[in-house]
């Protein structure tokens, strides 16, 4: 197999280095999450010093890789502190990593799988200031990007003129380099057209897009490009719509979707994560697609999938596997915490 390609690349136009894989600690910062196949990711033991094991040994394999870019968020468990700490121990220069976080979201779950809520969300300029606080003191002068957590168009989040100036006042003065936002649910077009034409003062709020982006929901790609033209970085998530592009997937209504990704999977001579990955990143303006892995091996395999290329055949065949958005959020609004 060709040798990964882990270049530097601009993140956008906010100056940040980054490389076409990210890593994400959405599923080993708590010890629940929507992610298939947990059960066999991560040991019995998920206490905090557990898992702080695993993120450790998942940021280890990404550094060795070559890996410039790691995801955390408020409700990400301990997520943060996980980042932070391993940054610490391991003497990370500063400028080896690109850390993006997120407000928004409050992680509820008090370390239970079995939690009746998980999150709770505010996108409030209160809980803005206050989470931007929090995030600071344990990342400080670490934090390159801060984003609005599953900003939604219904939510008026981004038509909200005080928190605009808030955003753009934080980046100005320098708690943060650069403003994002990430995108969630069928109506995600219509929000990131909102963010598009934000603007305080003449100066644009946001300089990066982080979306759900992969074969069973791609609808974003025109919008997302026309993102990437206007100079925006563009993250994608959820690259595995969690776990349902992988073989943790033993849903017998994805039977023919699996049948079909490993089809391609053969024709490429790779993993079913390899060719989900690959898909992503056939799209040049994704400047980061997030990992999200539980195991170093998952990361290392995730990194390989730089080296793979699509045939046209394989690409319209994972093209053609595309789902309605409706359709897409609501199968995913049935997967469960474990």
């Amino acid at each position: 197999m060709p040798v990964p390609d882990l270049a530097p690349r601009s993140l956008g136009r906010t100056g940040l280095t980054v490389t076409r894989i990210g890593v994400g600690l959405a599923a080993i910062g708590r010890p629940g999450y929507i992610t298939l196949g947990r059960a066999q990711d991560l040991p019995g033991d998920r206490s905090p010093d557990a898992l702080y094991g695993r993120a450790a040994e998942v940021l280890d394999a990404a550094i060795a890789a070559g890996v410039r870019y790691a995801d955390v968020a408020r409700s990400y468990g301990r997520a943060e502190e996980f980042l932070a700490r391993w940054l610490r121990e391991r003497a990370v220069g500063r400028d080896a990593l690109v850390v993006g976080s997120k407000w928004g979201y409050r992680y509820t779950a008090d370390w239970r799988i079995d939690a009746a809520v998980h999150e709770q969300k505010e996108l409030s300029v209160e809980r803005f200031t206050t989470q931007l606080g929090e995030t600071r003191a344990l990342l400080g002068d670490r934090l390159d990007l801060y984003q609005i957590h599953s900003a939604t168009a219904e939510s008026g989040v981004l038509v909200d003129g005080r928190l605009l100036a808030a955003l753009a006042d934080g980046r100005r003065r320098g708690a943060y380099r650069a403003v994002g936002l990430t995108l969630s649910g069928a109506t995600s077009a219509r929000a990131l057209g909102t963010a598009l034409a934000a603007r305080v003062d003449g100066e644009r709020v946001f300089d990066v897009v982080q979306a759900t982006f992969n074969c069973l929901e791609p609808s974003l790609a025109p919008l997302l490009l026309a993102a990437r033209g206007e100079g925006m970085g563009i993250i994608a998530k959820e690259v595995f719509a969690n776990g349902r592009l992988t073989d943790a997937n033993t849903r017998p209504d994805d039977a023919a979707l699996l049948d079909s990704l490993r089809a391609s999977a053969a024709n490429c001579h790779a993993t079913l994560d390899q060719v989900a990955m690959a898909f992503v990143l056939a799209h040049p303006f994704v400047d980061v697609a997030l990992s999200g892995a539980a195991t170093a091996a998952q990361l290392t395999s995730h990194v390989a999938a730089t080296a793979v290329t699509l045939d046209p055949p394989d690409f319209h065949r994972l093209r053609a596997l595309a789902e309605p958005p409706q359709r897409y959020w609501a199968t995913r609004a049935t997967l469960p915490w474990s």
